[in-house]
């Protein structure tokens, strides 16, 4: 590229820098705001594992999950020290690779690079997308190659060539290889056919011949590069933990509808319209109807996020929002498209910049939100509780771990967790594990009486037990049995919700 292609690209060039430093002042500069997530703990515990034992590289199938996202989570920390931190990096380049691909699933579709930049654009300001960059969960890098899964579909479908073909293969199978909704890439496959140009008879059968060779191409890869997950025993758990999301066509079959309407409207619906806001839900229907132009690639970029929508609306079984992240982006290039549109047909600059701040004023306002007032940000309750509000957020950690690093100066000490998987004692173990006077346990479930091992524990050196959540003898979440009378508070750190704490009880001997 010559110097006077690089004058003709200044303005696009300068406004991509900006966004760039847009979108990672708006990630990195917050990447600690919200506390460790159980989940995080959980993957970000066994990437440490896994960094420290060439033989637990595949840890995360125990739980029957793949292990993509642990091993980039293996990579950033080697070279950032805080271990949540380098997990959420992770998600925040996942971030930019969603945005490129943004732009150009975009600009291939509509062969203007203004909506491709508009449409990355959007990325940085969706605060679904604000959410789950930030943290360390598979949701994000899923999104990623959910959007580069759609771009080698679009470039496979109008290209029809072998180098096409075998890259989508790589990029699906690195998709399942992450997480099981990488499969969505293969099962959309045939959307695509849309944009196959078909003319004479002869010409549409050589061609939808040629398509169909090199699809199934594509899908014997993906299967190819998954099946490497068999080389583990775990591999069967993948399975058994699906079961628990989403229903098996087996179980399904019995009852196609008992869970169709409530996982659509109450929560899938709601979900989508907190996120999305009704405002986008507008620019969105607008696309369909502002020009008749380029009709097939709005249906499938609509299509990519409708049918595993309504998918997971008949199959799902125990689902979070953070499900739906991956199938909203599809829809993002659409709302671009009806901004360039809305500007070629508004001569008006005061009219138009009115009806630009109109369709993104509440998407700005929910992102502000997550951004600085996470609490009671315009997003799906259940997120604001998990991530921050109630007994799932790891509200308290900190100030735990530097009072344990304190206690343990000295001497040695004995942390007992209520729980042995997940938060707690995994919290624990990412920032205390290798203190060499500091002993961690979990213990599960909780009784009326100090377990007998935490007592005997207790007479040999100074011994600690945390409450994060609630339980059958338990007052309220966080806080220890009141028949634990050997039990002292030393450490109470409220959570935004009422009546729920991280709590650190010192145990006397006795019974």
């Amino acid at each position: 590229m010559g110097f006077s292609s690089l004058a003709k690209y200044k303005i696009p060039i300068i406004f991509c820098l900006f966004l760039l430093f847009l979108y990672l002042a708006s990630r990195l500069l917050t990447i600690s705001q919200l506390p460790l997530f159980t989940d995080e703990a959980i993957y970000v515990r066994w990437a440490q594992i896994a960094k420290n034992d060439a033989n637990w590289r595949f840890i995360s199938l125990t739980d029957g999950k793949q292990p993509l996202f642990i091993w980039f989570v293996i990579v950033a920390m080697k070279f950032i020290n805080d271990p949540l931190v380098a997990a959420r990096v992770v998600s925040v380049f996942a971030g930019i690779g969603t945005s490129i691909g943004l732009f150009f699933v975009t600009r291939q579709l509509f062969r203007n690079y203004w909506i491709g930049i508009i449409s990355a654009s959007l990325y940085v300001i969706y605060s679904f997308a604000l959410v789950y960059d930030r943290m360390a969960l598979y949701d994000g890098l899923v999104g990623t190659f959910f959007i580069w899964g759609l771009y080698m579909a679009i470039l496979l479908v109008r290209t029809r060539r072998l180098d096409v073909a075998l890259i989508a293969g790589m990029v699906n199978g690195a998709a399942t290889l992450n997480k099981t909704p990488g499969f969505f890439n293969i099962y959309l496959l045939p959307v695509s056919i849309l944009l196959l140009n078909l003319r004479t008879k002869n010409e549409r059968m050589r061609t939808l011949v040629k398509w169909a060779g090199l699809a199934m191409l594509v899908a014997v890869m993906t299967y190819g590069i998954y099946s490497l997950l068999r080389l583990s025993p775990f591999f069967h758990i993948i399975t058994q933990k699906n079961a628990l999301f989403v229903y098996p066509f087996s179980q399904w079959i019995q009852h196609p509808f008992q869970s169709f309407f409530g996982n659509l409207f109450a929560g899938l619906q709601d979900w989508f319209f907190r996120y999305m806001t009704i405002s986008f839900a507008v620019l969105i229907i607008w696309a369909f109807f502002i020009d008749k132009k380029f009709l097939k690639e709005k249906l499938l970029l609509f299509l990519w996020f409708f049918i595993p929508f309504i998918a997971l609306a008949f199959f799902g079984n125990r689902l979070y929002p953070r499900y739906i992240f991956f199938m909203t982006l599809p829809l993002l290039p659409l709302i671009a498209y009806t901004l360039i549109a809305l500007k070629e047909r508004i001569q008006n600059k005061i009219l138009f910049s009115i009806v630009v701040t109109l369709g993104l004023f509440l998407q700005l306002h929910s992102s502000f939100l997550v951004l600085f007032n996470f609490p009671y940000a315009t997003i799906p309750y259940s997120d604001v509780s998990q991530y921050n509000n109630d007994w799932p957020s790891g509200t308290g950690i900190k100030e735990s771990v530097a009072f344990f690093e304190q206690q343990a100066q000295d001497q040695t000490i004995f942390v007992a967790t209520q729980g042995t998987f997940g938060l707690m004692p995994y919290a624990y173990e990412i920032y205390l594990g290798e203190h060499p006077n500091v002993e961690i346990k979990g213990y599960w479930p909780i009784g009326k009486n100090v377990p007998s091992e935490v007592v005997a524990t207790s007479e040999k050196m100074p011994t600690y037990f945390v409450f994060y959540q609630g339980c059958a003898p338990c007052p309220a979440a966080g806080l220890a049995p009141l028949s634990w009378g050997n039990a002292t508070p030393v450490l109470q750190i409220p959570k935004f919700a009422p009546n729920v704490y991280l709590s650190v009880y010192q145990i006397s001997p006795g019974k």
